[in-house]
Order: structure tokens, then sequence, then C-alpha cells
């Protein structure tokens, strides 16, 4: 049995989660490359702040993209993507002012919105392995993360911080022409549309448990990716010693570090196929509560492999957040709930920088942070514990005959 049912389509969605993460962090780095040029030469923070409005957008964006989705048309609204964040790229790279640049930016946070609620509904719909296509799905959005920083500060050095968004604009444009010749070939080919994956039926009393636990789940693990993600460059420059004592061997240390955590995904997406969802949950964000009190106080190569441990398990635990609305989720409804379950996780990593910042000038450094984490990690694992399983959790739920 493959992975998905449509493995071209399938194959497109995740070169469109690589594309999402990819563009939302270029300009980061880019700002660097930026203090040359006359026109955008202010201060880092100054500079830094012109994209606040692209972020708010790639949040607030996400429930009229997944309605649309849902209403109109999930194959339309990635071709959208494509195109517009590709576009969208391009006029970035060839703004002449401040403000065109925040308006340029704000507009790759528009069409970057559009790729969670309608992405991965479409990863869900089709995969005939639950678990491990979320699990794929989830490396190339991870692997786009971190080769932002890589492709910003290449094309920078190379050529100009223009080029950071022509280029790759370029290729996005060429890729969504690329989908939309293959959608449009897929339906002259008369292939039916499957039915959409059944889902696991609650009744109104689990119903309303199952969302109260994914509401404690997307607060609390929001705190915990961002306030990680954020933070562990500085954890690594303050705790690994003589292990990595420049800027680019901390860069390059978390790098390493964030590729081979994406790829937990793929375990824990197999296990979601083989077992029940709810000891897999339990047990994988049980486990961070141990690990966090480690590193607390962790130096030197015990914090590179607490820094990893962290991250496999941080990283492991988001396709198994995608599961619980693929499984109990109807399908009609899938699109919305993943909109508002990613307007709450960024509106919480919001809170993620000023929370790191706080309690690091406060004299506690990180060992207050991760105290705070294995809490937050602890709450999780009390939800996950009260999560109802429905009458068919004793086995992964299989996707409907074609």
């Amino acid at each position: 049995m493959s992975v998905h049912r449509d493995r071209t389509g399938f194959l497109f969605l995740n070169i469109g989660h690589f594309y999402d993460h990819l563009f939302m962090l270029l300009f980061p780095t880019a700002v660097l490359a930026m203090a040359s040029d006359p026109v955008f030469g202010g201060s880092y923070a100054d500079v830094l702040s012109l994209s606040v409005y692209g972020f708010v957008a790639f949040g607030a964006a996400s429930i009229p993209a997944g309605w649309l989705g849902d209403r109109w048309s999930k194959t339309g609204m990635m071709s959208v993507f494509f195109v517009g964040i590709g576009a969208a790229s391009i006029l970035t790279g060839f703004a002449r002012t401040p403000f065109e640049l925040a308006c340029c930016l704000t507009l790759i946070g528009l069409f970057a919105a559009i790729y969670h609620p309608v992405g991965i509904a479409m990863v869900a719909a089709d995969a005939e392995k639950l678990g491990k296509a979320l699990g794929i799905n989830g490396v190339f959005g991870n692997l786009g993360v971190a080769a932002a920083g890589i492709t910003a500060g290449a094309l920078a050095d190379l050529w100009s911080w223009r080029a950071v968004f022509i280029v790759p604009g370029l290729i996005a444009v060429a890729t969504g022409f690329a989908y939309m010749v293959f959608a449009r070939r897929q339906a002259a080919l008369g292939i039916a549309k499957r039915p959409p994956r059944a889902h696991i039926p609650l009744t109104p009393g689990q119903m309303k448990l199952m969302f109260a636990v994914v509401i404690v789940v997307t607060l609390c693990g929001g705190i915990i990716f961002h306030a990680t993600t954020v933070g562990l460059p500085k954890l690594f420059a303050e705790r690994t010693g003589g292990i990595a004592t420049s800027t680019l061997q901390v860069g390059a240390l978390v790098t390493v570090v964030y590729v081979i955590a994406a790829f937990a995904q793929i375990v824990v997406g197999h296990l979601i196929d083989k077992y029940p969802l709810k000891p897999i949950f339990v047990g994988t964000i049980v486990l961070q509560v141990p690990v966090f009190l480690l590193a607390a106080t962790a130096e030197g190569g015990a914090m590179v492999a607490l820094g990893i441990a962290m991250m496999l398990l941080v990283f492991g635990a988001i396709p198994i957040n995608d599961a619980i609305v693929a499984r109990y989720g109807a399908a009609e409804w899938r699109s919305r709930i993943y909109a508002a379950k990613y307007v709450l996780s960024l509106g919480v990593s919001a809170a993620a920088v000023p929370l790191i910042a706080g309690l690091h000038e406060q004299g506690g450094g990180f060992t207050t942070l991760m105290m705070v984490l294995a809490v937050s990690s602890a709450v999780i694992t009390l939800a996950a514990a009260i999560l109802p399983t429905g009458r068919s959790e004793q086995a992964p739920a299989a996707a409907p005959a074609e």
C-alpha cells in the first residue's frame, strides 16, 4: 500500500509545505544583507519590523482560506498559493521604499496563509497511511525552515538581497503553473473524485471534549514549539561551551539538530498508522517533561544531546496533532478546523518571544524557561489522557475504498 492515493499530487503538496515555511523565513536573513542598501539601511529592529504585518496576515488569513477551500475548491486554492506566493516574492525583490517592502511582505504572508488549512486537509483526505503521510509532509515543512537561512544567505552573497526573493519567487510561479497543468490533466482524464476520509464518530459530549483537548494542545504545544525553535540558538550559544563558539557554528549546529529532528515525524507517523493514537500521543508528550527538566541545567555535550532529544519530541508531536483533526473531524469542516487551530498557534507564537526575553532578563536564564515548558508538557499529557477515542480507535481508521 502506498503512503498516498495521489502520488504526484502528494509531491506537489509536500513541495508546497516546503515553500510555505521557506518564503516566510527568507526576510529575517535577507535583513542582514540590506544594511548596505541606502534605502533600507536602517537599524536591524526597524527593518525587521516591516515583516510584522506579513506574519499577522499569515495567521489571520488562514480562516478565510480554509473557508474558501471547503466551499470553493482546494485544488484552486493551491494553485493560487503557488502562483501568488511566488509573484508576491518577486514583487518584494523589486520594492523601492520601506512602505512597498512592508506591503509586499504582507502579500507573502497572505498567500502563505493558504497552505496549512488547505494543503494539510488535502494530505489527510487522500492518505492511504494517514500518519506516515502527515509525517512526510511535516518533514518537508521543517526542511523549509532549515533551508531558509542558507538559501537567503547564499543568494545575498552571490547577488544581492533582491535575488533572495526574486529567484525563489520565479521557481514557485513555475511550480504553480506545473500544478495547474497537472490538475487540469487529472480533470480532463475524468479521474473521479475520491470520497473523503471517513472520520471516527463521536457523541456530542465527546466532540466537545475533543475540541477542548485540541485547544489545550494547540495553546500549550504552541508555546513549547515556538519557545524551543526561537530559543534554541541562544540556548546553544550559552550552554555548549567549546562545541560551538561562533555565530556560524551555533547556526550550523541548530540547523543539524532541526534536520535530524524533522525525521521524527515519519517515525511517529508510522506508529500512528499501526497503533491507536491516544497512547502514542500520551507517550510522546510525557517524555518531554524529563527532557525539559534535564535541559534546565545541562551544559556542553549533554546540552547538545538533550537539544536533539527535545526537538525530536517537539517535532514528533506535530503529526499527532494533525491526525486528531483528520481522525475525528468531519470532512466538510476539516479545512476550517485546521485554520482555527493554526490561528490559535500563531497567537501563542506572538507570546513566545517576549516570554523567552522576559524570563531570560529576570535572571532565570533558560533554567526558568525549561521549567515552564516542562509544566506545559505536563498539562498536555493530562489533556491527552482524557482524549475521547470513539468506537473505532482500537485500530487506526482505514481510508474508504475507492
